[in-house]
Parts: C-alpha cells; sequence; structure tokens
C-alpha cells in the first residue's frame, strides 16, 4: 500500500469518528505511525487531503453511474441508476455521513467548488438518463424532475443514514424507479423551465490532459504488483504516447483493470481517452 492510500484509509476513520475539525494532522500522522514530514510530502494540508477523499469518493460513485447510465438500455436504466446509487450508499455509509454533517458548515471554497462540480456532473448525468428514457415527452418538465430524482435520493439516504436502517438495495431502487416514472409521466406545473434551467445545460467536463492521464498511469503502476493489470496499464500507456493498437484490442487491456475497484476512476478516464463505447 501507497503512503498516500494509507494516509487516505486512516484518516477516513478518524473523520468518522470525530469528524473533519476535531482531527488534526498530528492525530492522523499518528494514527498512521509515520512523521509529519512523511505526510506533508503526500498532502499540502488537511483540506487538501479532504479534498482527495471527496474526490475519490465521488470519482468512483461518477464512474459507477456513468457506466450504468451509457451501458443500460431505456428498459432498465432508472434501475441500475438507483441501483448503483445506493450500491454505494451502502459500501461507504460512513463517509456519506460525514460530507452529510459537515459539509455546510466547515468545508472552506475550494472544498464547496469541488462538491459543487459533482452536484452538476450529476445533473448531467441524470439528464442524459432521463431524455434517454423518455424522450422529447418530458422537455417541459425534465429539470424539474432532475431536482425531484435528487430530492428522492437525498431525502431516502437521509432517512436510511440516520435511523441506521438496513435496506434491500433492490427494492429501493425498484420502488424509486416507480415513483419517478410517476412523476414523469404526471407532472403538469414544473417549477423549473427551460428558461431558467440554464445552469442544467452549462455543465463542463473537467479536461484530463495527456500528461495528467500518463502521470496517474504511473502512480497505478507503481502501485500494483506484477499481473495482468499493471502489463494492460504498461501497454495502455505506449498507446497513449504512440498509438498502434486497434481499437478492440485497447478495449480489452482496459477490460482487464476494470474490476480493480481502487481505479475505477483510472478505467473512465481512459474509456473517455480512447473513445470506447
Amino acid at each position: 500500500m501507497s503512503k498516500k492510500k494509507l494516509i487516505m484509509d486512516k484518516s477516513l476513520e478518524l473523520f468518522a469518528n470525530q469528524g473533519f475539525e476535531a482531527t488534526s494532522v498530528q492525530q492522523i500522522t499518528d494514527y498512521c505511525g509515520i512523521s509529519k514530514g512523511a505526510f506533508y510530502l503526500s498532502f499540502k494540508s488537511k483540506d487538501e487531503l479532504i479534498i482527495a477523499l471527496i474526490d475519490h469518493f465521488m470519482q468512483q460513485l461518477a464512474a459507477d453511474i456513468d457506466s450504468a447510465v451509457t451501458s443500460s438500455n431505456s428498459d432498465d436504466i432508472l434501475y441500475y441508476f438507483y441501483h448503483t446509487s445506493f450500491q454505494s450508499f451502502q459500501n461507504h455509509a460512513n463517509f456519506v455521513k460525514i460530507l452529510l454533517n459537515e459539509q455546510t458548515h466547515t468545508f472552506n471554497d475550494a472544498l464547496l467548488n469541488k462538491m459543487r462540480y459533482y452536484d452538476r456532473k450529476t445533473d448531467q448525468t441524470i439528464l442524459t438518463m432521463i431524455e434517454k428514457v423518455y424522450g422529447e415527452a418530458i422537455n417541459n418538465i425534465k429539470f424539474d424532475l432532475i431536482l425531484s430524482i435528487k430530492g428522492l435520493i437525498n431525502g431516502y439516504s437521509g432517512y436510511l443514514l440516520f435511523n441506521r436502517m438496513e435496506f434491500d438495495v433492490d427494492l429501493i431502487s425498484r420502488s424509486l424507479v416507480e415513483k419517478t416514472d410517476i412523476l414523469a409521466k404526471n407532472i403538469t406545473m414544473p417549477f423549473i423551465t427551460e428558461d431558467n434551467g440554464k445552469m442544467f445545460q452549462q455543465f463542463q467536463e473537467e479536461e484530463v490532459s495527456e500528461d495528467n492521464l500518463l502521470q496517474l498511469i504511473n502512480t497505478t503502476i507503481d502501485e500494483l504488483e506484477d499481473s495482468i493489470a499493471k502489463e494492460s496499464l504498461l501497454l495502455l500507456k505506449e498507446q497513449i504516447r504512440t498509438p498502434t493498437y486497434q481499437q478492440a484490442i485497447v478495449k480489452g487491456l482496459i477490460e482487464n483493470i476494470k474490476n480493480l475497484s481502487q481505479y475505477k476512476w483510472l478505467t473512465h478516464l481512459l474509456t473517455k481517452y480512447f473513445n470506447i463505447n
């Protein structure tokens, strides 16, 4: 395990128990068994560490949801969207609780901007999904429907989290699909119309430069032991520098790292970079 990942994993445990503000860098380094110097080689500050944690969590979720939305047909896309969202919620309940508890009064501007970015990204994903499912029939209500879907997710997530309830991911996903369908087919008085819904259409994906992608690949290669995944990344790295392989081969190389849960975002970026469908 790399020093950076060790710090992220251990600090998350402390944040879950104490919150962001109450946890000091000294406590993090003591808990990790490292020096402060080692911490600052990985992160310039505690805020930078928190941003890295948010990035990691949201990147994994965004990659999963994007995969669910783009690979599913219109008949089951809503189900997979909700299932992916609540499966991630179930797997990372401690971190979700931290975000819900602390984001409104702890985060500085940089942290809030990061959260706003992912919120806008979620809007765009939902917009793509509902247009795929309902087509032009929802043109007048689609922006209202985006907020309704987010409201369903946030409302049920908060209820489940703060009541510490065990839940069936399949059941809640099917239940929310039913509710979404009712809303999509029966809303007659939208509050947010196309005229004032411009914010939903102004999202710009963060650009990932070739150099940054190569740097991320190098970092991942350093973390991996000898394996098919590591060899695939080495070949993909060369493909970025000097394209020689056919699309089918590149797709196969990406598939070799797809099941490494900690590298879902890298898989997502590679899929986008090589325009793999």
